[in-house]
């Protein structure tokens, strides 16, 4: 009995190799917004920015004394809710890959998280902006119905710099429930941590500023809801408030944005 040896076919080509593309940023940007609002939660949060800025829209026309029938007073009015809305938006947008379980899914697909990650920052900034605009857009309608119901002198007492400064200071709050989104992974403890950050924290550094005067003047170098309520009030005018502002963004954003990053990315998903 003799062995045959089957010599390989040398003149056969290997199959190609396949390659494959890394997902474009620009459909990553597109499923995150489109995974924001998928959700019950996600979804009725931006159905109620627009109810929300047609109430406040209404209360201003309906109690507001005609003096007071001005774009000024119907900003005001609709950025409040807007400033509670957003950041929640925000958080929600991080916390869903955990909450939902679909962050071992998501991560298997685009194993780069800091791609995921930097394609959630960017739509939330994208809705950031669009609410915004729809919110100015609203009260817009509302000054000139009221003015026009009212027969009164249509005030545009907004200036376009106003208007950047009151965008930028709903942006820095979305930019803390985004960060506390990162840190926490948590829907429910992020927005509990929001709320300390936006209600308590504030409160007990104002009332350490009036006990400690050596403290007053530390202040607005480390408080955020003090820079965020100035840019609110179109009172970040001069270099000083702006340092005040980089000051407080860089700890109350930067840095915890940092370090959350770095445990985000070594965490186990499950």
């Amino acid at each position: 009995m003799t062995a045959t040896t089957i010599s390989p076919d040398t003149n056969e080509a290997a199959p190609a190799r396949r390659i494959v593309r890394p997902i474009p940023t620009t459909r990553l940007v597109t499923i995150e917004l489109r995974k924001m609002f998928n959700t019950r939660s996600g979804f009725w949060m931006l159905v109620s920015i627009g109810v929300l800025s047609v109430m406040a829209t209404g209360a201003v026309l309906i109690f507001a004394p005609d003096s007071e029938i001005t774009y000024e007073n119907f900003a005001a009015a609709i950025g409040f809710p807007m400033s509670v809305i957003l950041p929640m938006i925000a958080i929600l947008g991080v916390t869903s890959e955990w909450s939902q379980r679909s962050g071992l899914t998501t991560f298997t697909l685009v194993p780069s998280r800091g791609r995921v990650i930097g394609a959630k920052a960017f739509a939330t900034f994208v809705v950031g902006v669009v609410s915004m605009a729809v919110a100015f857009a609203v009260g817009a309608v509302g000054n000139l119905l009221g003015s026009t119901i009212m027969s009164l002198d249509t005030v545009w007492d907004v200036s376009l710099a106003a208007a950047a400064q009151i965008l930028l200071g709903n942006l820095v709050g979305m930019a803390i429930g985004f960060t506390l989104g990162v840190v926490l992974r948590s829907s429910a403890a992020a927005i509990v941590g929001y709320f300390v950050v936006s209600l308590v924290l504030p409160g007990i550094l104002a009332l350490l500023a009036q006990v400690r005067s050596w403290f007053a003047d530390l202040q607005p170098w480390i408080d955020w809801n003090y820079t965020q309520v100035a840019l609110f009030e179109n009172d970040t005018d001069t270099a000083r408030e702006w340092a005040m502002l980089a000051s407080t963004t860089a700890i109350w954003i930067a840095l915890p944005l940092v370090i959350g990053l770095l445990f985000l990315r070594r965490s186990e998903v499950k």
